[in-house]
């Protein structure tokens, strides 16, 4: 009984046992390595593909760690779809919006003029955050229309969405620029929403003070008045304009600042009971160097200050564009401000990327200061 019990591998067994039992190791071996194998193809083929990426960018985001210019993934390990947009904190939660860009990338007749490429109108995104790291996508939160006559015709322009919140009315207002396809219409879209995950509701477009309005940004005073900046006049100077108390309009006060100087991308916050400016010049897709400026007045004047950027890449932005700079509210956190910008692919526009950076003050100047990182995290400690 002892005899037939032992192992099939131990050597006093007879010469075919051995050869038996080395068989049965040797398949046993084969089927491990080959589930190992497809466990493995499971998990790859897990991360989503983008047409124009690098498999290494989408394997970029598995560390809890920000990756300006790679592929940022959502939760469900999706892309994150969200360009040219703007960051409302509220409730403990980021939430981050921005205009969805899906399909193939074109070049109407009306723009070749300048390069104006374009995907068609698909709506405004919304994923939210409580970490600056993991966000969850709400969804489609204003979505584009059939309707030839609607300003979100699928033919149109609906881009720079901010969103804001009225504590006044408890209603979230979402402030965008809308367009025809060749960009002369020039007007400020409205939008309101219950909840900040949306859905929102259109309520119009129209030229604020009369003037045209491209790209835009709305800044909310710690008194919870609220400001309007657009390129405006062809772009040739960047308006500021009041906005009513309920936010959804303007009241007729405004002024012009930066006149001549053709900026565009504005993005505006405020630190030390000051006022900070950063924009970017008029190229088209192409990148060029950032503008910055600053005021202890909302409404000016406003002085110019050099290019925030430092560094190699810093006359390109980075090869990236502003849309907002984000006043991390959570104390937790080492940033305070976080330069949020646009990389864009002006032949793939569905395949731009996210450029964000940890915005300092420079201890001499005390001019807002943005340095290049390959990866960074909010916590210093982990940087």
């Amino acid at each position: 009984m002892l005899s037939s019990e032992r192992s099939p591998l131990l050597s006093t067994a007879a010469p075919h046992e051995r050869t038996r039992g080395t068989a049965v190791f040797l398949a046993v071996a084969v089927v491990a390595i080959a589930i190992a194998l497809v466990l493995l193809a499971n998990n790859y083929q897990r991360i989503p593909r983008l047409m124009g990426s690098k498999n290494e960018d989408l394997m970029a985001h598995h560390e809890a760690l920000i990756h300006p210019g790679a592929i940022f993934l959502d939760t469900r390990g999706q892309p994150i779809n969200a360009h040219g947009g703007g960051v409302l904190y509220h409730n403990h939660t980021y939430y981050w919006y921005g205009e969805i860009k899906v399909g193939p990338t074109y070049l109407p007749e009306s723009n070749a003029e300048w390069g104006g490429t374009r995907v068609d109108l698909t709506g405004i995104s919304c994923y939210s955050s409580t970490d600056l790291l993991h966000w969850e996508y709400r969804g489609n939160v204003l979505s584009a229309v059939d309707d030839i006559s609607h300003d979100l015709y699928r033919e149109n322009v609906a881009e720079r969405p901010k969103v804001v919140f009225n504590e006044r009315t408890g209603k979230f207002a979402m402030w965008l620029h809308v367009d025809s396809m060749d960009y002369r219409r020039a007007r400020c879209g409205v939008a309101i929403g219950d909840r900040p995950e949306g859905p929102f509701e259109y309520r119009g477009s129209f030229r604020p003070n009369e003037q045209m309005a491209r790209d835009l940004t709305v800044f909310v005073d710690d008194d919870a008045k609220a400001y309007l900046f657009t390129s405006s006049e062809d772009n040739a100077a960047i308006h500021i304009s009041e906005l009513s108390d309920d936010y959804l309009t303007t009241t007729g006060n405004f002024t012009r600042i930066f006149v001549g100087r053709y900026m565009e991308a504005p993005a505006v916050f405020k630190r030390d009971g000051k006022y900070y400016f950063i924009g970017s010049g008029c190229t088209a897709w192409q990148p060029n160097a950032a503008r910055s400026a600053v005021s202890s007045s909302i409404w000016g004047p406003w002085t110019e200050l050099s290019n925030p950027c430092r560094g190699a890449g810093a006359n390109t932005t980075f090869h990236s564009q502003s849309t907002y700079v984000l006043p991390v509210a959570d104390e937790r956190y080492d940033i305070r401000y976080i330069f949020m910008a646009d990389r864009w692919k002006e032949e793939n526009l569905s395949d731009s990327r996210y450029v964000w950076l940890p915005l300092s003050f420079d201890e001499i100047s005390g001019h807002p200061t943005i340095r290049w990182r390959d990866k960074w995290s909010p916590v210093l400690s982990l940087a």
